[in-house]
């Protein structure tokens, strides 16, 4: 378990967060095309993100070399209006970042579980670790798809597991998921939580002061190269 306490960075407006959040994972990315001859980046879906991807876009990156991948997913097509490749689409994959690479997790296949399977097969031949990765969090303490009720909770959440790309099946969530693993998340070279309002901090307060470890603690914990909180009321 990594040793390392979460970092906040608070803002007076979501604009300013989003701008300095950007600038921030702009840099990561630039370190790795420069020590590695690529970047690899994670986003998450939701609300929250839309802000901030929008001012990424436009960053002046060779996004030739940028890989994008998504940290989890419903499994809905991406013209569902519930789709966050749509959100990510519609964002970040514009601007100087239409030039980038996507890879999403949904599959348009019966069953989410082969979804996993085609996602996990195209993701292993990606340059691993993440540069990376901006999770954002559910009132609930879940982060990614790593839903408190999910039933693939203890596997989700292995230090120790191999998979890259897990289905996930929690009554919470609405639908069935797809999502990135912990061990995946927590190797990232930059790893960020970005959240919004009073509600959000609260709980993530609440989260880290409680006796059971909810999922968004668990990846703090575990997070190899620490964590940085970004939030804006």
């Amino acid at each position: 378990m990594a040793d390392h306490e979460p970092m906040w960075t608070v803002f007076d407006s979501r604009e300013t967060l989003a701008e300095t959040l950007a600038e921030a994972v702009a840099a990561a990315l630039e370190d790795g095309i420069d020590e590695r001859g690529y970047g690899l980046l994670a986003v998450s879906g939701g609300s929250t993100p839309a802000r901030f991807m929008q001012a990424l876009s436009g960053k002046p990156l060779d996004w030739s070399k940028v890989t994008v991948v998504q940290v989890d997913e419903r499994f809905v097509p991406e013209t569902s209006p519930r789709s966050n490749a749509g959100l990510a689409k519609t964002n970040l994959l514009q601007n100087d970042a239409a030039a980038a690479s996507f890879v999403t997790l949904y599959r348009d296949v019966a069953e989410v579980a082969a979804s996993a399977d085609s996602a996990e097969a195209e993701l292993a031949t990606l340059p691993w670790p993440l540069d990376a990765v901006i999770l954002g969090m559910g009132p609930d303490g879940h982060t990614a798809s790593f839903f408190p009720d999910a039933k693939e909770l203890p596997q989700l959440l292995d230090p120790a597991g191999t998979r890259s790309v897990m289905a996930v099946h929690a009554e919470s969530a609405g639908e069935p998921r797809l999502t990135l693993t912990l061990p995946r998340l927590v190797s990232a070279r930059f790893l960020a939580l970005h959240i919004e309002g009073e509600e959000k901090r609260f709980a993530l307060e609440a989260a880290l002061a409680a006796d059971t470890i909810l999922p968004i603690r668990a990846v703090i914990e575990n997070a190899a190269e620490g964590i940085e909180i970004f939030w804006a009321p």
